[in-house]
């Protein structure tokens, strides 16, 4: 979404790694493998915003390394309009979770509401197919730019589970969730 504004698929991927990460340094090599690109376009992206001010390097133990201008006049605005971008990518995956065929209830947890607790990040229940959840962790990728732990139950295994009191989905229904879709009328 923000390239369209920015105008370069890596250099909003740069964005979204230094705003979101403001305290950390990254050295080139790891830049690539975090965002997936290629080094050429990390180089000359990075040399771009180093330039433009928002960015810093230094040199350490033969690597350089990147970190945000703590001083950049913007900094403040730039990192909201990241964070908004976020809003607006969950509220189009929340119309998409909608459309999925088959899902009776889908709740997001674990690392988007920093409960460290619960080992899965998101909850599918219904008749939801391999490829359609696929699809969607795909999509949550994109936005987050990290590995995302899902799972699955069918109908009639969430409803075994809730009747012999399941810990493990006790502790997904208990925790703080963003519920997405909630056919099953399951306490938000």
């Amino acid at each position: 979404m923000l390239e369209q504004l920015f105008g370069s698929r890596t250099r909003t991927k740069l964005l979204h790694l230094f705003l979101e990460n403001i305290k950390e340094a990254f050295y080139v090599r790891e830049i690539c493998r975090t965002i997936n690109e290629r080094i050429h376009s990390v180089r000359r992206e990075l040399e771009n915003l180093e330039k433009f001010g928002l960015l810093i390097s230094k040199q350490e133990d033969q690597k350089k390394y990147y970190f945000i201008n703590p001083e950049f006049p913007i900094l403040n605005e730039l990192k909201s309009l990241i964070d908004k971008s976020k809003v607006l990518a969950e509220r189009k995956l929340g119309e998409k979770a909608k459309k999925i065929p088959g899902v009776k209830f889908l709740t997001l947890t674990g690392m988007f509401t920093d409960e460290e607790q619960v080992s899965t990040d998101v909850l599918f229940i219904g008749k939801v197919s391999r490829d359609n959840m696929e699809k969607f962790i795909s999509e949550l990728k994109k936005v987050y730019r990290m590995d995302i732990r899902y799972t699955y139950f069918t109908m009639q295994e969430y409803n075994l589970r809730r009747n012999v009191t399941d810990k493990f989905l006790y502790s997904i229904l208990n925790s703080k969730k963003i519920v997405l879709v909630n056919k099953l009328k399951i306490n938000e």
